[in-house]
């Protein structure tokens, strides 16, 4: 958890730097986008209650594909005015949309294991039956590895063709592309390599080179729940991290550590400022970084899930929420670079909790043989007990023998001579 808020923080504080060095947003650019839509259907604290409902899933299959999430609906208020503007009412209602409850699929599995954990031996069957199952979904995302360039290519192909005007994009939000791309590339290619260095003296681009497949798919999905088999196989085969420290690190950091999100949203809100002609103040600008940090971990684990966790920096610091409508035209390729940085700092964070946690492993494990050690050195030695006991009763047994017929001997001698 250290690592993870720790690298979040360096993330948006150095967003927010960046865009006010750089100062990509210009009020002439508002003239040329227009004014955003203002969207009514989300607020700051039904998507707060949203995230702690998703926290404990009504149905565990359903949690896999839809979550739910607060919708606002007009209904009219019926009048006898005949002219007139129409009269709403706001209802809330409670609706699954599509996309995977990572929050309350983590949230069930913890507690599922801390209960498997306390059961002992009994667990064991329930054990032995995920690792298998997991062997199988490994087995398979290796057989998909093998054409996934070719999706992956398609994917980003199918965005940029349904763009209507890209060089008009480009020009217009150019400069904050810039500066969004320029600040992952910082964090992932300098900041996180330079932590995993510290910590564990060892050569952080090499490790990058065995995590390669997983970023690029992640660049591709743009979804670090979807990129998880992938960034397993990885750590575990290329690496060589223990299965303990990737089954536990991985989903949880999938789920909290969000250093391009939080990048990305810092920018975003100082974008949108500087575009409206605001200047923020010192105090403001920290808020934005430390509601972008938090902000982040409330993201969902989806394509785009940063676009509606920005209502709560842009609320926080008083700004228009819409013109976030704004930037969804460029949101599609950003969404890929920050969900690439999150997949990456993921698996930096495994990398430097196996490095400190790999003599307490290795003396668990050690622990947990030396019993298996004595239960089998245990028959061995009665067996060993036995067989002497028994070398030396036959011994004994025979020496009677002799010495008897040494006796009788030498009475029939002494019979015969009489």
């Amino acid at each position: 958890m250290v690592y993870y808020m720790s690298t979040t923080v360096i993330a948006a504080v150095l967003g927010v730097i960046l865009v006010i060095v750089i100062h990509p947003g210009n009020p002439k650019l508002k003239a040329n986008l227009g004014h955003g839509k203002k969207n009514d259907d989300v607020s700051s604290v039904d998507a707060f209650f949203d995230l702690i409902r998703n926290l404990f899933p009504e149905n565990l299959v359903q949690a896999c594909f839809q979550q739910i999430q607060t919708v606002m609906t007009k209904i009219p208020v019926p009048s006898n005015r005949t002219r007139g503007p129409s009269r709403f009412t706001i209802k809330r209602t409670l609706q699954f949309k599509g996309g995977m409850n990572v929050l309350g699929l983590i949230g069930f599995f913890v507690a599922f294991g801390i209960i498997m954990g306390k059961m002992g031996e009994k667990a064991r069957l329930m054990l032995e039956f995920f690792n298998i199952l997991n062997e199988i979904v490994m087995k398979l995302v290796g057989a998909i590895m093998w054409y996934s360039p070719l999706g992956i290519a398609c994917l980003i192909c199918g965005k940029i063709i349904s763009i209507a005007d890209l060089e008009v994009v480009a020009r217009q939000l150019g400069m904050y592309m810039v500066t969004v791309i320029l600040g992952l590339l910082i964090h992932g290619g300098i900041f996180l390599p330079l932590i995993y260095f510290v910590i564990c003296k060892k050569n952080p681009y090499t490790f990058f080179m065995g995590i390669f497949q997983a970023w690029v798919t992640a660049l591709g999905t743009a979804s670090s729940a979807g990129t998880l088999p992938v960034t397993f196989r990885c750590l575990e085969e290329n690496l060589g991290i223990d299965k303990r420290v990737t089954r536990f690190v991985l989903p949880v950091g999938a789920t909290i550590n969000m250093d391009g999100t939080a990048l990305y949203e810092a920018v975003a809100a100082i974008f949108i400022a500087q575009m409206n002609g605001i200047d923020l103040d010192w105090g403001q600008i920290i808020t934005v970084s430390m509601t972008a940090t938090l902000a982040s971990v409330g993201a969902a684990s989806i394509p785009s899930a940063g676009l509606v966790t920005m209502l709560l920096i842009l609320t926080a610091v008083g700004l228009p929420t819409e013109d976030i409508s704004l930037l969804v035209a460029v949101d599609w390729l950003l969404d890929r670079f920050r969900t690439s940085v999150n997949v990456v700092g993921d698996s930096y964070g495994a990398g430097i909790v196996y490095h400190l946690s790999k003599d307490e492993l290795d003396s668990f494990d050690a622990q947990q043989s030396r019993p298996d050690e004595f239960e089998m050195a245990k028959p061995q030695f009665y067996d060993n007990n036995t067989n002497h006991q028994n070398h030396a009763y036959a011994s004994h047994q025979q020496a009677t023998l002799v010495d008897d017929c040494k006796v009788h001997f030498t009475l029939t001698d002494i019979e015969t001579c009489m």
